[in-house]
Order: C-alpha cells, then sequence, then structure tokens
C-alpha cells in the first residue's frame, strides 16, 4: 500500500511597510500608501485556515455593558484632563510626542507626582526611565517639588524587567520615558528600531488592557516634527498628544491630535517656571503686545483651539527688497494660505507686493493654521506696507477667498465674547456673524475692499 504524502501549500509572498504596515504582492521602491522611500521589507503570508473557537465571554447588548470601569480618573494637572477629555481612561495607552528640550518628561513628573498624591484608590506610580539614572531623575523630582511616597522609581531598557517592576509595585499609573529606549528580548535588533519599537508598544499595550492600567508613553519626533519610529505605532496607542513650544520662550501647548475618549483638537497650556511646569488656564494675554496706540502692521485675530478662543497677534513687516527675488518669510502661520492672501491682496486689494520683502509672524509662539485669520493677515501687510495702523481695540475675524471676498467662519459669538472680555471693543467680521455679544461694535465686511473702507472710518 502506497502511502500519499501532501505538501502543505507554500507561504504567500508578500511585502510589508515598515512604517505604516501597509501589504503589497509585489516590491516597491516607495511604499503606495505612506510614500516612504525603501521602507518595504520581505514577509512571508502562511495560508491558514482559522476554525471557530470559543470566546473569551458571551456577547451582550451595548446597554448591558459596565461603564463604570472605564470612567476617566482626574491626573490632578487640569490642562491635561481639559486634552484628555476629563482624565485618563483605565487601560488606555496614551504617547506623549515632543522635540528635546520642551518639557516632555517634567510635564510626566509633575503628573506621576499628582497622581500619587491624589486621595483614593488610584494607587502608586511608577515612572520607568530608559534615558536617565535613577539618581539623575530624583534630583529633577527634589527641584522641582515632585517627591512622594507613593511614586515608585525604576531605571530600565527591557521590557520584561518593566512587566517585573509592574508585578511587584501593582501601580495606578506607569510612566514609560522613552518608548525608543525600551527593547524585547525576543526581538533581535537594535533599541529604537522599528521592529522594537513595534513589539514594545505592543508589549505594553497588551499589558494596559490586561490589567486595566492606564500608561504613559514619551515619543520621539523626527526634524520634521513628526513621531519618530513606525506609524503603526499612533494606529497602536488610544491618544497620541504633541507638546509644543518655542525654545525661546516659556509657554508650551500640549495639542491632542488622536483621543479615543474625548476630544481630538483640544490644546492645553502650560508655562515653565523656575519649578517645573505649571498650567496656564486663561493664556489669551500672554499671545498680545497690548498698547495704547495703534502700530503699522499688527492686527488681532481669535484663534479657536478645541472649544478654547485664543486671542493672538499678526504682525507684518513691508519692505523695499534689493533682490531679484523678493523674500516671503512666515513664522506661525500656514504658509501656503499666506503666500495665498499675498496674492489676492496684491490682485483684488490694490496693495503692490511685487518688489518687497514681506515677514508675517504671530506674537508668543502661538500657531494659527485656522483660514479664520485671513483677514487679520491681509489687514497687518497692508497697514504695514501703507505705514498706518489698525485701532489698537479692534479685533478682526474672516477667511479671505481668491476672488477677494471674505467668508465666513465658525464660533463669531465665542470668539467675540473672548474679545470682549480682554477689553476689545470693535470687530470686523465676515457677513451674516448672528448672535452677537454686548459692548463691542462690529462691523461686517464682504471683501478686501470694504474691509479697508471701513479702516478709515474706524481710524477717523
Amino acid at each position: 500500500m502506497v502511502t500519499k504524502t501532501t505538501k502543505p501549500s507554500p507561504a504567500k509572498s508578500g511585502y510589508r511597510c515598515a512604517e505604516c504596515g501597509h501589504t503589497v504582492a509585489k516590491w516597491f521602491g516607495r511604499c503606495p500608501e505612506c510614500q516612504a522611500w525603501g521602507s518595504l521589507e520581505e514577509v512571508g503570508v502562511p495560508r491558514v485556515r482559522i476554525a471557530a473557537g470559543a470566546p473569551s465571554s458571551p456577547a451582550r447588548p451595548i446597554a448591558e455593558v459596565d461603564v463604570e470601569s472605564a470612567k476617566a480618573r482626574t491626573t490632578g494637572v487640569s490642562e491635561l484632563d481639559r486634552v484628555l477629555g476629563g482624565g485618563l481612561v483605565p487601560g488606555a495607552v496614551v504617547l506623549l510626542a515632543g522635540e528635546p528640550g520642551v518639557g516632555k518628561s517634567t510635564l510626566l513628573l509633575e503628573v506621576a507626582y499628582q497622581w500619587a498624591a491624589l486621595e483614593g484608590d488610584n494607587g502608586p506610580t511608577l515612572y520607568v526611565t530608559g534615558e536617565e539614572s535613577a539618581g539623575q531623575v530624583r534630583l529633577r523630582a527634589e527641584r522641582t517639588g515632585n517627591v512622594h511616597k507613593s511614586m515608585f522609581l525604576a531605571a530600565e531598557s527591557d521590557v520584561a524587567a518593566i512587566l517585573g517592576h509592574v508585578d511587584a509595585v501593582n501601580p495606578g499609573l506607569l510612566v514609560v520615558d522613552s518608548v525608543q529606549t525600551m527593547s524585547s528580548p525576543a526581538v533581535d535588533s537594535a533599541p529604537g528600531g522599528v521592529t522594537q519599537v513595534r513589539a514594545v508598544t505592543a508589549a505594553l499595550v497588551a499589558l494596559a488592557k490586561e490589567r486595566g492600567l492606564p500608561v504613559l508613553l514619551v515619543g520621539h519626533v523626527t526634524k520634521e516634527g513628526s513621531i519618530a519610529g513606525p506609524r503603526v505605532l499612533e494606529h497602536l496607542v488610544d491618544v497620541v498628544l504633541h507638546f509644543e513650544g518655542d525654545r525661546h520662550s516659556a509657554l508650551r501647548l500640549l495639542r491632542g491630535v488622536k483621543n479615543r475618549f474625548g476630544p481630538a483638537d483640544e490644546i492645553g497650556c502650560f508655562e515653565l517656571v523656575d519649578r517645573g511646569i505649571v498650567g496656564v488656564p486663561d493664556p489669551s494675554g500672554l499671545f498680545l503686545n497690548r498698547r495704547d496706540t495703534g502700530v503699522a502692521g499688527t492686527a488681532v485675530t481669535v484663534a479657536v483651539e478645541g472649544k478654547r478662543p485664543l486671542l493672538g497677534e499678526v504682525q507684518a513687516l513691508v519692505a523695499r527688497s534689493h533682490l531679484g527675488t523678493p523674500r516671503r518669510a512666515v513664522s506661525g502661520l500656514d504658509s501656503a494660505r499666506v503666500a495665498m492672501v499675498l496674492a489676492v491682496l496684491e490682485r483684488r486689494g490694490g496693495v503692490r507686493l511685487g518688489d518687497a520683502d514681506v515677514f508675517t509672524a504671530t506674537v508668543g509662539g502661538m500657531k494659527i493654521p485656522e483660514p479664520a485669520a485671513d483677514l487679520a493677515v491681509a489687514l497687518s501687510v497692508a497697514t504695514a506696507a501703507r505705514d498706518v495702523a489698525l485701532p489698537p481695540d479692534l479685533v478682526v475675524l474672516g477667511e479671505v477667498g481668491l476672488a477677494g471676498e471674505v467668508r465666513r467662519v465658525s464660533g463669531v459669538r465665542a470668539r467675540l465674547t473672548e474679545a470682549v472680555r480682554l477689553g476689545f471693543t470693535k470687530a470686523l467680521v465676515p457677513p451674516d456673524p448672528g448672535d452677537l455679544p454686548d459692548g463691542i461694535e462690529v462691523r461686517s465686511v464682504s471683501d478686501l475692499a470694504s474691509a479697508m473702507h471701513n479702516l478709515q472710518v474706524l481710524r477717523a
């Protein structure tokens, strides 16, 4: 009797992007999904038929699922709670990224202290550092006043050792600084590599979900400002936060990029001081240079970050150019929108800029990417070119279109209410602004020509 053997079906070859995880059938020099060069690696995709198995728990109607165990708990840092949507959810994994020296470790040390100091059943805090020694972290904690008996500190770079520390301490909050310095013994690659970062993050996510333990991860950024490592890192975690700030300014902004448990567009404001970092609940005044008289080339606008209106000052300088190609420099604004506004201002507003250097910037390191600042940019450049000043108590709102029209923006009432609170009494807004607050003189403008005319009236 001849026994017939059946060969197993061969694995299907494919290529996976190390940056975003996208899989394709053949090799490309550039990933079709994330456009990264040289990131495709060959992988074997075995043909496996998965049989049905017993579920770990039966499915229940969603209305019967208990939500008490998933309610957010305050961190003790109000500005961080604002961005998170109320606090940390048990089992949530939060990735905090930012440039070197911006204050990520200082902020998380404050969070670790506040969590440990809160009364109740939060449990102790475990702070794991892979970039500094335990003594260095202790010195910084003493300088900032963040030493508590319920804070535990470990200097480790092995994720297996971190799991051992979690078993020993049984913390209520785990802080890992940073994920790029950690490594897994099961992966044969250098710390910080794509494979290691993915493996370490997956292990920490599994730990968080299994124990209901909130985990805060520090992440590095590239020179372009994006989070270092594979893009799949951002997909694995629940919350992604960016810590931003000018190196020459004490103000720091914590911006939500992704949030599965709350708003994804909220910001928190902090200020670096000698004894660490403190929240700034009312930051509008930090972005203004209040003057009794107007200055040519300045305009005040109101940006909305999440639910928070922030007053910011846009400054412009127009000078005669001695170069063949005039310079265009932008700081704190969207350079593409500024270029468009300059073209519209020259073509529709009659302001000659073709032979002039134009510099535009915001005050205090504030970033205003939204189109609601278009009219403020246009008027600041126009007044700088003509050497006239806007009234010091005037705020300007509106998006500028290619035809020179001024378009409506959202939240006009909330923006003007904040302006009134800070003492502004006049405003230029788009048509049909809706319900308006008391205490401010509002003029609607439909296009740039109408805005210029109203400026002459307001200055009279």
